[in-house]
C-alpha cells in the first residue's frame, strides 16, 4: 500500500518506507503484512459506514503524524 503525503515525522515505524520524495510529495509504502501495522488497523478499526468496518485513512494518517495530501484541493 502507499501514501502520498506532504510531510511526515523524522521517524517512521519499521513497517513504513519513504519511497522517494519529489516536489515536495512525499511516497511512503506501507508493508502491510507486517504485526506492526495489523496492531494498529486493530486499534483504528471502526463501523466507516453501518455494516462496515474499515479505517479511515485520514486516522491512519494522524497517528503517524503525515500530513495526507488533498486530492480534491484545488490549485
Amino acid at each position: 500500500m502507499k501514501l502520498y503525503t506532504i510531510s511526515i515525522p523524522k521517524t517512521l515505524p519499521d513497517w513504513a518506507t519513504v519511497v522517494s520524495n519529489k516536489a515536495g510529495l512525499i511516497e511512503v509504502e506501507i508493508n502491510d503484512e507486517s504485526p506492526g501495522f495489523h496492531s494498529i488497523i486493530e486499534e483504528l478499526s471502526t463501523e466507516i459506514q453501518p455494516g462496515v468496518i474499515g479505517v479511515k485513512a485520514g486516522d491512519l494518517c494522524q497517528r503517524l503524524s503525515i500530513e495526507m495530501v488533498d486530492a480534491n484541493e484545488e490549485n
